[in-house]
This record gives structure tokens, C-alpha cells and sequence, in this order.
């Protein structure tokens, strides 16, 4: 695997990477525009199962220092329909810091 750098600009670059994997193979959509106000609900329509995907591309990419699981778990459901892409890179980035730092 290769060595993950926990910095805001990586973390974005891999999970647009993942949600566009993900756009593709699922929708057939290709030319999707994902930045950091990008919402998983609103601006990419992703349905439930997607994110059970993403959290699997998740775990694949960073093991078990991220989980997207117990991320959404800790979140009512209106934050869930409001997650943004930038939420989730600020998490990564801060779950791979601590472990960083231990």
C-alpha cells in the first residue's frame, strides 16, 4: 500500500477519486465536478448504498484508522443528508493525524 499523507489536498485528491470510481461504475456518470462544498446528497444524489460502497473504497484506501461507519454513526440524519465532501476529508485527515501522532 502506498503511504498515506494526511494532509487536506491528498485526502480530497483520493475520495474524489472513490466518488468518481463510484459515479462511474455505478451511474455511468463521468464528468462530475466534486470539490469540498459538494454534498453526497444533494450535488451527488448518492443513495444509502453508496456510501456502504465508499466506506468499503474507505477501508480499502486506509484500513482501519478510518471509519466511515462510525463516522456517520456519531451524526443525526438531517447532518447525514447535509454531509459535505469537505466533512469527510476533514475527518480522514484527522483520524490519520492521531494515529500519526500515537
Amino acid at each position: 500500500m502506498n503511504p498515506v499523507t494526511a494532509t487536506e489536498e491528498a485526502v480530497l485528491a483520493d475520495v474524489t477519486g472513490m466518488l468518481a470510481r463510484l459515479l462511474e461504475d455505478e451511474y455511468g456518470v463521468d464528468d462530475v465536478e466534486i470539490g469540498m462544498r459538494t454534498t453526497f446528497n444533494r450535488d451527488l444524489e448518492l443513495e444509502s448504498i453508496d456510501l456502504v460502497t465508499l466506506a468499503g473504497l474507505l477501508q480499502e484506501r486506509y484500513g482501519d484508522r478510518v471509519n466511515f461507519a462510525e463516522f456517520l454513526a456519531g451524526m443525526d440524519l438531517d447532518e447525514i443528508i447535509e454531509l459535505t465532501v469537505g466533512r469527510l476529508v476533514e475527518y480522514v485527515v484527522t483520524s490519520l493525524k492521531a494515529l500519526e501522532a500515537n
